[in-house]
Formats: structure tokens, sequence, C-alpha cells
């Protein structure tokens, strides 16, 4: 099954919980992504996106409330998406999401 679609995610941070709509746009080589995650604070795009088989592998570059870059990590399950989100000094966040379409 494809990874791509848009998934409504929720990622665990140390300011509660971070809803956010994440779509994913596989390139014509079906092995790197584009999209990006939209939520309560702004939307990030897609950087060096890359599929492994059913794993996602991506960074985005944050602004808000501080500005970093933050490295994703995610597997693909039929609709249901599990990872992390590495926040640099602040650890490892923990990433859910559902696909919607």
């Amino acid at each position: 099954m494809s990874v791509a679609g848009t998934y409504e995610t929720v990622v665990k941070s140390p300011m509660g919980d971070q809803k956010g709509t994440f779509t994913v746009v596989p390139g014509d080589d079906g092995k790197t992504f584009t999209g990006s995650m939209a939520g309560g604070m702004g939307s990030m795009d897609v950087k060096d996106g890359t599929i492994d088989g059913d794993t996602l592998r991506w960074k985005m570059d944050m602004t808000v409330p501080m500005p970093m870059t933050l490295d994703c990590t995610a597997d693909v399950n039929g609709d249901q998406m599990t990872g992390k989100v590495n926040a640099g000094a602040f650890g490892d966040m923990p990433l859910t999401g559902e696909r919607k379409d």
C-alpha cells in the first residue's frame, strides 16, 4: 500500500498535544516525498523526505516557539502512522496519525 495521503496527527510535546495535518506526496521515483505539516503553530514544509518501504524519514524547520530543525521518522501500517519527532535538546516526542484520504 502506498504511504501517500493526508494524515491527522498528534505529537506529544512538552507543551501538550500538538495536532496537525500531515500530507505525504511521493515523488516519481517512489523513494522520496514532499508535503507539509500544518497545525496550530503554522505550517512546515517537508525537507529531505525519503521512503524506505513503509518507513518515512524527513526534516522540518520549525520557527515557533523557537527556530530549530525537527528530525522525524514514522512507520505507516495500513492507515495508521507511528513514529517520533526529534527536537534536538528536547529529545524525542511520540508521533501518531491516521490517514484521512
